[in-house]
């Protein structure tokens, strides 16, 4: 889990300092304003692709785990 906040910590540090790097740049507003739209979908879609990685980590660890207590619950009725 301390890898995933790792992850959201860098991106976070990563659109700051984009934004902060855009806002002062000497171009016109609208240009600005473009690529920090830009820039803010970019790291919409990197987050989404994390949110999904991370659910689909958390899912398959639960069905491991329910594999594993399938496992132990049916040695159990073999021994009993």
């Amino acid at each position: 889990m301390n890898s995933e906040k790792i992850i959201l910590g860098v991106l976070a540090g990563l659109a700051a300092g984009v934004l902060l790097g855009v806002l002062f740049a000497p171009e016109k507003g609208s240009d600005t304003r473009n690529k920090i739209a830009g820039k803010i979908a970019d790291l919409s879609d990197e987050l989404q692709d994390k949110y999904e990685d991370l659910l689909t980590g958390i899912v398959q660890r639960i069905d491991t785990v329910k594999e594993n207590m399938t496992d132990i619950y049916m040695h159990q009725d073999v021994k009993d």
